[in-house]
């Protein structure tokens, strides 16, 4: 089943505007899920055949909000990330949620390796002395709580729009 390239632009270009959104302000408003939940309501009456209204539709919406709470509880993810996440993957068609979701697993942790690294060699002087002292409440500021999450989103989007690149039609 082919993905229209005109829907795939126009959800490239909303996670732009949210990415630099997240990024700037680092919050994403329950005004961008609200818009993914209806677009998601249209592309069921536009698209009969790419979108459907069932059970396996809402899996990985379900488990990503389900698992964006808890990361929310931990202060890992914040509360618009998983929100719109959830939104957002409603508007995947079901037959590609299980790739767009492993270009999301690979682009989380190859973002999240590099933060990593890089966080560690820009305060390679206070992570020693921080963790000499085995001050554990100085080393998790060093590396901070949580980043912005859409970026990523939109890379694994351009990721996933390469992998399926022979599905987009006009």
């Amino acid at each position: 089943m082919n993905l229209p390239l005109l829907l795939f632009l126009f959800l490239g270009l909303e996670l732009s505007f949210v990415s630099f959104i997240d990024i700037r302000y680092r919050k994403i408003s329950n005004n961008w899920s609200i818009l993914n939940i209806v677009l998601y309501l249209a592309c069921l009456v536009v698209f009969p055949t790419l979108y459907k209204f069932n059970i396996e539709t809402f899996f990985f919406p379900l488990v990503f909000l389900g698992v964006g709470f808890f990361l929310f509880l931990l202060k890992v993810m914040g509360g618009g990330d998983s929100k719109y996440l959830f939104s957002f993957f409603l508007l995947v068609p079901e037959i590609y949620h299980e790739v767009f979701f492993l270009k999301l697993i690979y682009s989380t942790i190859a973002i999240g390796v590099y933060l990593l690294i890089y966080n560690s060699i820009k305060n390679f002087d206070k992570l020693l002395v921080a963790l000499a002292m085995k001050d554990i409440k100085e080393i998790k500021s060093l590396y901070g709580t949580k980043f912005a999450y859409a970026p990523v989103i939109a890379i694994s989007w351009i990721a996933f729009g390469w992998e399926i690149r022979k599905s987009l039609t006009f």
